[in-house]
């Protein structure tokens, strides 16, 4: 009887400690707010998570369709001239597509963009979509800030059937996006990017948090029911002092499933100033990333035509610190600017006097580029 008994307790207590196990890796294992999320999705989520423990993915804007002095150049990239390896992470826009427009608000093709997009999935890469939309209410640009448009934009406002035709056109784009089998390709999408600032029509001097929020969850809902479920959300302000600012607008846990901000390093803030910003940004973030089991990311950072030779090593890796992010994205390279007749880049090319400090930092072990991504086999 007394060994009954001890088999017994052995079983219970072995039992205890299994059930205690798994309810420890499910808390730690972040699960996407798309219940429907394809296979693809699911793992290349599960995997990015894993992967801030190794490094920092390395992510541009625009890479694939041009650089400076050049444009629509087969297999070219700033990065790769420099690196001889591409990005790890490839961002784009999607404004102009709700207009059924051919290009992007960059000018680039959107047909051209789903190859690129479709390059960059087929490379192990990492895709990463904003969408600086025209405003509903007017139909003046992203930056029209015209009082009550994003309002407009809810149920029962004046432009709410319109916006609808507008997520119909992304709904399109983002389903047709196949790779060479014809499985979905997984994207970040980061919808109302920036939105603690007041130079978009849903920024925070032109609509309430309460609107916005009620925006945002009104377009994952709508995009669930047009059966997109490749999309891994991003939630994204400008930089913020405090929690409080950050998280004002936040449309909560169950509709994001990344935490992310943008800041730029420009003058006249010093180095030592926008490291300190960084440093205090991430700490916040990171705290509410563990709290919400997220994953956190740098979604938007550069110095526009990178003026200190080792910003790369001296200033952004200082920046981001022991911070576990998923990845850091660097704006675009349009190159010269005819209308503000100057020159806009913000990763170096051949012959920029931060090429070879950016090529320490590609061989830093804890920045992950193309390679990187290619034999992490994100999407397995």
């Amino acid at each position: 009887m007394q060994t009954i008994k001890i088999k017994r307790l052995f079983l219970v207590f072995s039992f205890g400690i299994t059930i205690f196990s798994y309810a420890q890796k499910s808390a730690s294992t972040p699960l996407l707010v798309d219940k429907k999320a394809t296979p693809e999705t699911q793992k290349l989520y599960k995997n990015l998570q894993a992967l801030t423990q190794k490094g920092i993915l390395f992510g541009h804007q625009d890479d694939l369709a041009y650089g400076v002095k050049w444009r629509y150049e087969e297999g070219r990239s700033d990065v790769k001239d420099v690196t001889n390896d591409y990005p790890a992470v490839y961002g784009w826009d999607l404004a102009g597509l709700e207009k059924k427009s051919d290009k992007n608000i960059d000018g680039v093709p959107f047909d051209k963009m789903k190859q690129y997009i479709i390059e960059g999935h087929s490379r192990g890469g990492v895709i990463t979509v904003s969408w600086h939309c025209d405003n509903p209410l007017t139909g003046g640009p992203v930056s029209d800030t015209t009082p009550n448009s994003l309002a407009a934009a809810l149920p029962n406002g004046t432009s709410h059937e319109k916006y609808k035709s507008w997520l119909n056109e992304i709904a399109t784009f983002f389903s047709a996006l196949k790779d060479k089998k014809g499985k979905p390709i997984p994207v970040l999408f980061r919808p109302f990017h920036e939105l603690n600032g007041s130079w978009f029509w849903w920024g925070k001097n032109n609509a309430t948090s309460e609107d916005l929020i009620a925006l945002w969850r009104f377009t994952f809902d709508y995009l669930q029911s047009k059966d997109v479920h490749n999309l891994i959300y991003l939630y994204n302000t400008d930089r913020f002092k405090t929690r409080e600012e950050y998280l004002a607008s936040y449309p909560g846990a169950d509709y994001v499933d990344m935490l992310t901000f943008d800041t730029y390093h420009s003058y006249p803030p010093t180095a030592e100033s926008f490291i300190e910003n960084c440093q205090r940004q991430l700490k916040i973030v990171s705290t509410l990333a563990k709290e919400q089991n997220k994953i956190m990311a740098f979604a938007e950072t550069g110095f526009e035509t990178i003026p200190y030779d080792k910003w790369w090593t001296d200033t952004l890796m200082k920046a981001i610190g022991d911070y576990k992010i998923s990845y850091v994205l660097l704006w675009r390279n349009q190159g010269w600017q005819e209308k503000e007749q100057k020159m806009h880049y913000y990763t170096p090319f051949k012959g920029h006097p931060s090429e070879k400090d950016f090529v320490d930092f590609y061989n830093l072990k804890q920045t992950l580029f193309g390679r990187d991504a290619a034999k992490a086999k994100l999407y397995k």
